[in-house]
């Protein structure tokens, strides 16, 4: 029998903060991504996520209140603060570990050392706003796009240097550091000097290239993620790959998650990511579709709610025809990987539990509850498919063949 999983992520839109972000993350406190955008904007159209049920988690009164046709529910965050990566990942079904945090000035010498031990000329342009600068043309500095003190990114304008060279400076960092990320990225039309002086001291004390402000993503974007004690054998991917099925990773998830043989569709434009989709469902018979939309993520950090509310109402637009592609054996999950509030008051991600909405034509809508961690997608799709187990998670398909009323 032919099944499909479909798993597409919203990236940032969280639905309300979680108890320890004071702990972690205190200008959280208050952060709820979702319900803030529909009070800035309130003439968003967004039918089809209210036909889905989407107000059965958020509770506002400018939705109407229609009968969820999908089991609904809230995923918490298990890995510590509020990241894209370890966020993929765990839903992917990776059980997170504790992430060692220290900004990229504490490991600026020994990374220097390790570079030039493998012949590259790195200086430090700048010793106010200290970064490396490699071969005159790539930078090494903290991201100052998420948390403190997790990841490192090395920046370069592509148009002057290859992106296997970028990769190759990447993996030196990243033998050389125990951050839990480190991000090789860069783009065309991008000039050196256009690159430095997008370097930024955050109120925080990181110093690092403003990516958006460096116009990387405009034109020949490309970007690898390199993780710190990730095994994609215990991941959905690559249990779906090793057992005969196809995977298909669309958009940012390509860029975050790791298996070999999947096929790969990059890009940031939310409408092509969407038609990545339904073409990928018109070819795939078996297997697993997994896609991210990301310019919501961008709408986030450049804490602009009139641009969320625009990119979710593309992704609307797009789920009839999603719904109408699928078979009668294709479960459907859609969720977010933290928060991204553009109202909170600053412009990083915010630690925040996410919607869960899961859809089958033949399954009947029930609340799936609370649940423990985002890789509960992983387990529910592993087990839909008939896979073994992935590294992290509980299968709430149980529920969903419940025929409980919600």
């Amino acid at each position: 029998m032919s099944r499909r999983v479909i798993i597409l992520i919203l990236d940032s839109l969280g639905v309300g903060y979680m108890e320890d972000a004071k702990d972690y993350h205190p200008l959280d406190v208050g952060a709820n991504t979702f319900y803030h955008i529909l009070d800035s904007v309130p003439s968003i159209n967004i039918p089809n996520l209210e036909k889905l049920g989407i107000n059965k988690i958020i509770n506002h009164p400018s939705l109407k209140r229609i009968d969820n046709l999908a089991s609904y529910g809230v995923l918490n965050l298990m890995h510590n603060g509020a990241d894209s990566y370890e966020g993929h990942n765990e839903i992917m079904g990776t059980k997170p570990r504790k992430a060692y945090l220290a900004p990229f000035i504490d490991n600026m010498d020994q990374v220097r050392v390790a570079l030039e031990e493998e012949g590259y000329k790195v200086t430090i342009p700048n010793q106010e706003l200290p970064y490396l600068l490699v071969n005159d043309l790539v930078i090494v500095a903290d991201n100052i796009e998420t948390d403190y003190g997790q990841i490192y990114n090395v920046s370069a304008p592509l148009d002057y240097i290859p992106f296997k060279e970028v990769l190759k400076i990447g993996k030196c960092v990243r033998n050389n550091v125990k951050v839990n990320r480190v991000i090789a990225l860069g783009g065309e039309n991008v000039t050196p000097e256009h690159l430095q002086h997008s370097v930024e001291r955050r109120e925080d004390g990181l110093v690092g290239v403003n990516s958006p402000k460096s116009n990387v993503y405009k034109k020949g974007y490309q970007v690898r993620h390199l993780g710190y004690g990730i095994n994609p054998d215990n991941q959905l991917p690559t249990i779906a790959i090793k057992n005969g099925l196809e995977v298909s990773l669309v958009g940012k998830m390509q860029d975050v998650i790791h298996c070999e043989g999947a096929n790969k569709f990059p890009g940031v434009d939310t409408e092509q990511v969407l038609k990545n989709i339904l073409a990928e469902m018109r070819r795939v018979k078996h297997g697993v579709i997994a896609a991210t939309v990301q310019e919501t993520d961008l709408a986030g950090h450049a804490q602009n709610p009139q641009r969320y509310a625009d990119r979710i109402e593309v992704v609307d637009s797009y789920l009839p025809y999603i719904i109408e592609n699928m078979t009668d054996e294709d479960l459907l999950i859609m969720s977010a990987d933290h928060g991204n509030d553009p109202t909170i008051g600053h412009n990083q991600h915010t630690r925040e539990k996410t919607f869960l909405l899961a859809f089958h034509k033949k399954m009947s809508a029930v609340n799936i509850g609370e649940r423990k961690t985002l890789s509960d997608i992983a387990a529910t799709s592993a087990e839909y498919l008939h896979l073994s187990n992935t590294e992290n998670g509980t299968s709430f398909l149980d529920i969903m063949q419940s025929k409980k009323g919600s």
